[in-house]
């Protein structure tokens, strides 16, 4: 994202001085499949997803073979960002439906986590998860209730919140994170988009994942050190070929 490229070295100051020390730059097309990358491969604590966005219908597609040989790479950690997009994308959507079913097939082939999209899609999400028997992933960005978080649940996968959860009108976010066990929660930014209150409306980066912890601490009735202890812990469970920082 330029937002963010721009000012690499401030947006990586910016997350050491708020301890956030590692953090994954997601793909959404061929291009920025190779961007983020690179970007991986220089900053020993940056990591790279391999996927092609549901958004965009004319992207160049990739194929299992291609998602299964990029999923080699060790600095590459999870497949996508992939999945269903209603909101955006009208009308014969079955390219979605089978760039999201590939997608799935290379998480199920190479055991990387799926960084799963949905957006007024959740019917066919869920369908598509369970035909393909996906075994690993996570909902990026939640936004939908506690009956589908349960769903999702009930299929072994993760839920991650963004900045949305923090918003006064987002009751129904809210209510499926205090629904979620401690085990299956990720909390993320989502940058450059959706910063969380108090700095919402603003370029979100990775150093304001804190006060998301911090609102999802407070929602849960919890402590802020328990909440980040066990996201992160919940993190490296998921995205298993990011090693553990060691103090």
């Amino acid at each position: 994202m330029p937002q963010l490229a721009d000012r690499l070295p401030e947006i990586l100051a910016n997350m050491a001085a708020a301890d956030i020390r590692q953090a994954i730059a997601i793909s959404v097309d061929r291009k920025s499949a190779a961007e983020v990358l690179d970007l991986a491969e220089q900053h020993i604590n940056l990591f790279a997803s391999v996927g092609i966005h549901p958004e965009y219908q004319n992207a160049e597609e990739m194929s299992l073979d291609e998602l299964i040989t990029a999923a080699q790479h060790p600095k590459v950690v999870g497949i996508g960002e992939t999945g269903l997009d209603y909101h955006w994308c009208s009308g014969d959507l079955d390219w979605q439906h089978q760039r999201f079913t590939t997608h799935i097939q290379a998480s199920n082939h190479t055991g990387l986590p799926l960084i799963i999209h949905t957006r007024d899609a959740a019917v066919d999400t869920l369908r598509l998860l369970r035909e393909n028997q996906a075994q690993q992933g996570v909902i990026h960005c939640f936004t939908e209730d506690t009956t589908f978080a349960k769903a999702i649940l009930d299929l072994g996968l993760y839920l991650s919140f963004s900045g949305i959860v923090t918003f006064k009108n987002a009751h129904q976010i809210q209510e499926a994170c205090r629904y979620a066990p401690l085990d299956r929660i990720l909390i993320e930014t989502d940058a450059p988009y959706l910063a969380p209150v108090p700095k919402r409306g603003k370029l979100n980066e990775p150093s304001y994942v804190h006060y998301t912890a911090e609102f999802i601490a407070q929602l849960r009735g919890d402590s802020l050190e328990n909440i980040a202890q066990a996201t992160t812990s919940n993190t490296y469970c998921l995205f298993s070929k990011i090693p553990p920082v060691v103090d």
